[in-house]
């Protein structure tokens, strides 16, 4: 089973545009949550991932940060191991 994968992105967001491009280039399933004029959700991302900035990206459960982390970790050969993990860990959601 493919491990979940959720991002949270905002609108004219170029580095959103790429995490999305690469996973759609890899064939990966994926939940956009669009953050864009949500302050509140913005804050409880930032209050759970460290980070203020979009996208951040999630996978299996486990935060993995935004673009260039993912895509370093495409570099890396270590992408694909994360895509395809247990898919135990689920996605934070955020509040309504």
């Amino acid at each position: 089973m493919a491990a979940q994968v959720t991002i949270y992105t905002r609108q004219w967001c170029g580095y959103c545009s790429a995490a999305e491009r690469l996973l759609k280039n890899k064939g990966v399933a994926f939940e956009n949550i669009d953050l864009t004029g949500d302050n509140a959700r913005r804050k409880w991302l930032a209050d759970l991932t460290g980070r203020t900035t979009v996208p951040q990206i999630f996978i299996g459960g486990q935060a993995i940060g935004g673009f260039d982390d993912m895509n370093a970790l495409e570099r890396a050969g270590k992408l694909d191991a994360l895509l395809a993990g247990p898919g135990s860990g689920e996605n934070p959601k955020p509040p309504r």
